[in-house]
């Protein structure tokens, strides 16, 4: 809250008294993202808006077009053991985000208070808010809530810091996921994951707090940093091992006592280099924190080297790791080799990673777009590729990613949804970058097969294409595609007429008529 913040005896909500020219009820998602970005800043949340223009920043344009950023920390709450989970927002986002969630395999009950404009004007929406939260909050059940405000309750200021921090126990994890804030689902991630490591930093720092379920890591651990396959994290680990080290929790933890465990660390190693609150948090509490991921056979020397200097390993120790392990990366790299012209773009952080892996295993990569930002702990990855002569762009647009695709003419483009679908269309084999590249295993000497595998397998197929663009061949495109019996008129007329608003409709993010929340 600000200075001239003041509270409600009565309810104990707090009433900005310095907003009165905000109609905080005529907020909606149709309003632009400058505007519900102006109302959150003037109904007191001016300096959530501030950390989050710093930890993301936007780039060349406002935002990616990706999904609701909301859905990123929704998914890392939905996936913890004894964690329940509230959205304040519009019917429709909700609607949106919780379909999405149980579409991605979730299988709880996510908890949804509802509001109209009286309620946010007069501040009954954060009284209900309480006592759903203090409905919910069951020691027996759960061990923390999470209650996420979306577009229009940020906007208007509905304050979550005012909730309890705990109830019989139960903590109370209040976060604010605009998608007038936060660029991308990824990013959101790192919203809740920072919020959680902040809180478990607090209670650690205060006393003894529980173990983890396996019991305490007698070695020196490495915080795993970003979401991975879960195959990686055991790599990894028998890739520690000749230096001494384990692989610690990997963050966005599982379970709420991880975090103390990812806390206890000797290192973080950075696997997706935007967590960027999560990195805070940890540089708090002291622990180094590195970029990059052991990926090929570079990409792991270095790594491996990183972190030996990192945790203070002996040289020779560090040496015993890179010889058990460099020779086995090269010979599975050899033995998979990938041949074609490749473009590849997507919003889950780890592309530049792909990347590298691509590149040595003997892509012949020219383009890597992600919808993330550039940060210190993904400098080392970008200057590889760059000087492997690949184009790199952080917070890549569609039309950017469409761009590389038409200018370099890939034998194979892996990317969104929108990219895969103008490649197909075009009868160049694609492979959609979420579903099929990144829940692969990546790290140390399974990573190579693992991408060649799908990636050679995808390349082989462009006969297939051919020969479907063969047999479907003059049925028309676009307003013709199909079969007629009049060919349907030209109206190129209209479309000059309406180009502008056309154009505009295509781009609503950057031109500021949309937040996609």
């Amino acid at each position: 809250m600000n200075d001239h913040a003041s509270i409600d005896a009565d309810s104990a909500v707090p009433v900005d008294d310095t907003t009165e020219d905000v109609d905080v009820g005529a907020l909606g998602c149709h309003a632009g993202a400058e505007q519900l970005k102006a109302a959150a800043e003037a109904k007191g949340k001016a300096d959530v808006m501030a950390r989050f223009e710093a930890d993301y920043p936007t780039g060349p344009h406002d935002q990616p077009q990706s999904m609701c950023p909301a859905f990123g920390s929704l998914r890392v709450g939905l996936r913890m053991r004894r964690v329940a989970t509230i959205l304040s927002g519009s019917a429709c986002c909700v609607y949106g985000l919780t379909f999405t969630s149980h579409f991605y395999g979730a299988r709880r009950t996510v908890g949804y208070v509802p509001f109209n404009s009286e309620t946010l004007v007069t501040g009954k929406l954060y009284e209900d808010i309480r006592d759903a939260v203090h409905e919910i909050a069951d020691p027996d059940n759960y061990d923390a809530v999470i209650v996420t405000n979306l577009c229009v309750p940020t906007a208007s200021g509905v304050p979550l810091q005012m909730l309890p921090k705990e109830i019989d126990g139960v903590r109370i994890v209040g976060i604010d996921v605009p998608g007038f804030g936060v660029p991308t689902h990824a990013e959101a991630k790192d919203v809740l994951s920072g919020a959680m490591l902040n809180y478990a930093r607090q209670e650690a720092t205060a006393g003894p707090v529980q173990a983890p379920r396996e019991g305490v890591e007698d070695r020196p651990s490495i915080t795993l940093l970003g979401e991975m396959f879960p195959a990686d994290p055991v790599m990894i680990s028998a890739m520690l091992e000749p230096m001494g080290l384990a692989a610690g929790p990997v963050v966005p933890v599982r379970e709420w006592r991880e975090l103390y465990a990812a806390l206890d660390c000797a290192a973080v190693a950075a696997i997706h280099p935007f967590y960027t609150a999560s990195i805070r948090e940890f540089k708090e509490a002291g622990r180094p924190v590195v970029g990059s991921a052991p990926v090929g056979v570079e990409g792991t020397d270095a790594w491996l080297k990183s972190i030996g200097k990192a945790c203070g390993v002996a040289s020779d120790q560090i040496d015993g790791a890179r010889n058990a392990f460099l020779g086995a990366i090269r010979g599975a790299a050899a033995d998979a080799p990938i041949k074609g012209r490749i473009t590849l773009s997507g919003y889950e952080g780890s592309e530049l990673l792909v990347g590298r892996l691509l590149a040595e295993c003997g892509a012949d990569l020219r383009y890597v777009g992600t919808a993330c930002p550039r940060t210190p702990y993904s400098a080392d990855d970008a200057a590889w590729l760059e000087d492997h002569g690949v184009e790199v762009r952080f917070r890549a647009s569609l039309e950017q990613d469409l761009a590389a695709f038409h200018e370099f003419r890939p034998d194979l483009a892996i990317g969104t949804t929108p990219v895969v679908q103008k490649a197909k269309e075009a009868a160049t084999p694609a492979l959609y970058f979420t579903n099929l590249i990144s829940a692969r295993p990546l790290m140390g000497p399974a990573g190579p097969g693992s991408l060649a595998q799908i990636v050679n397998g995808a390349i082989a197929n462009k006969a297939r294409f051919d020969r479907m663009t063969d047999f479907f061949d003059g049925v028309g495109t676009g307003d013709t595609a199909g079969v007629w019996e009049e060919v349907p008129p030209d109206r190129s007329q209209f479309r000059k007429k309406y180009a502008a608003r056309v154009k505009i409709s295509h781009n609503a993010v950057d031109a500021g008529e949309s937040v996609g929340c």
